[in-house]
């Protein structure tokens, strides 16, 4: 029987990743080549520079992720890789170095979508505890169960259904974003008030010093567009997950606050109060962490607008996936992607779920970013039940997960 040690690689957009993943549900080995000291300059991901960078690191972090494992290359048995949705080029090098070593090593090649490995994210760190409560037996899938998945990152705010069946994974698109992510919108706001990239971190720093009732910022409902016919409008990943028969209420929409902020610090005078001062906390490596160093850092009408506009964000990520669970009677809620790393987002989710009697789930910080230890995971049902990728496989940028 094999020892199913799975090679995972992940090059969907700024971070090369390696990681060697047994059964599905023990990680030996998670390595990150991180992209930001480059892309930092242009406060965003530049795709061209991107997949230079991704040329640099893939055989390195292959390498180490294999030496961290204590593996050869002739101890795996299969080699998953991103296939999309992600940058066209990035996504290139993952695709060409992981078909090459699997053609080398005579080892079957598994294509893995990117927003379903940020869901196995949270099924790898429930398996892993379960082996550890088992005293290191083999783990099992059966306490796995079907799940609501909130997708939230840099470039997605997915809701999917989630569902073992027959030793693997249905996914069924319950609602998204019609414009940007959620961390698209934290990207652009922290850009705009002169923080660091990626903007995340920073303004989840900085909002808990500031007022998150200061500014009144609302969400109102979605609504069919009459004029359209009911087709779907042409908006950011059309292709990559159609809108038209999802329910409303289960829509995002982020571009309006993002925008809403750009008014408000245009009218205010607030832009840019804090870009002198990032340049000598990135250095240091860190985000502020007492209240002196945030008023240091922006004034405190710059905390309280940071501190309502996250305050908003998440409240309408939490209305909308709560929502959808009651409407699909879901018992558990997963919530992945670089954003469920945010501290008040897992705090107000986790406090709602409570409240509702209803399970939740969360990522380690680690997996909750793009790591290659999730495609890993996510790859191992797949060749449990023979499901390998054809030799002609490449890039799909806009690859859609489900039905």
């Amino acid at each position: 029987m094999p020892r199913g040690l799975i090679l995972g690689i992940e090059s969907s957009c700024d971070e090369t990743a390696a990681a060697v993943v047994e059964r599905g549900a023990r990680t030996l080995s998670s390595v990150v080549a991180s992209q930001i000291a480059t892309h930092l300059p242009y406060g965003g991901v530049v795709p061209e520079l991107a997949s230079r960078e991704h040329l640099r690191a893939i055989v390195p972090v292959v390498r180490a992720a294999l030496t961290e494992a204590g593996i050869n290359l002739a101890d795996l048995d299969a080699i998953a890789v991103t296939s999309g949705p992600g940058l066209a080029g990035a996504l290139l090098v993952g695709i060409t170095y992981a078909k090459a070593l699997a053609f080398a090593q005579r080892l079957p090649l598994i294509a893995v979508n990117h927003l379903e490995g940020h869901i196995h994210a949270v099924l790898l760190q429930e398996r892993q505890a379960r082996a550890s409560d088992d005293a290191g037996e083999s783990p099992n899938n059966s306490s796995e169960q079907q799940s609501l998945a909130l997708v939230v990152s840099g470039g997605h705010t997915h809701l999917y259904l989630a569902e073992p069946t027959d030793g693997t994974w249905h996914y069924s698109l319950v609602g998204r974003t019609l414009d940007d992510a959620a961390g698209e919108a934290y990207d652009k706001v922290a850009k705009l008030l002169g923080l660091g990239y990626p903007g995340g971190p920073w303004i989840d720093a900085l909002a808990r010093f500031g007022d998150p009732h200061a500014v009144p910022f609302a969400f109102s409902q979605i609504k069919s567009k009459i004029h359209l016919g009911g087709k779907p409008p042409r908006t950011k990943a059309a292709k990559t997950a159609p809108i038209a028969a999802l329910d409303p209420h289960f829509l995002f929409s982020f571009s309006g606050i993002k925008t809403a902020v750009l008014r408000y610090v245009e009218l205010h005078g607030l832009r840019d109060e804090a870009g002198a001062r990032v340049p000598r906390m990135l250095a240091a490596g860190r985000a502020p962490l007492t209240r002196d160093e945030a008023l240091a850092l922006c004034p405190q009408p710059t905390l309280d607008l940071i501190a309502s506009f996250q305050h908003a964000v998440v409240g309408d990520l939490m209305k909308k996936t709560f929502a959808a669970a009651e409407s699909l009677d879901a018992g558990r809620i997963l919530v992945t992607g670089g954003v469920a790393a945010n501290r008040e987002l897992r705090e107000r989710f986790a406090a709602e779920a409570s409240r509702r009697g209803i399970r939740i789930a969360f990522p380690t910080l680690a997996l909750s970013t793009d790591n290659a230890a999730m495609i890993a995971a996510a790859a191992w049902p797949r060749f449990a039940v023979g499901e390998f990728a054809a030799t002609d496989l490449t890039a799909d940028p806009s690859l859609a997960l489900g039905s």
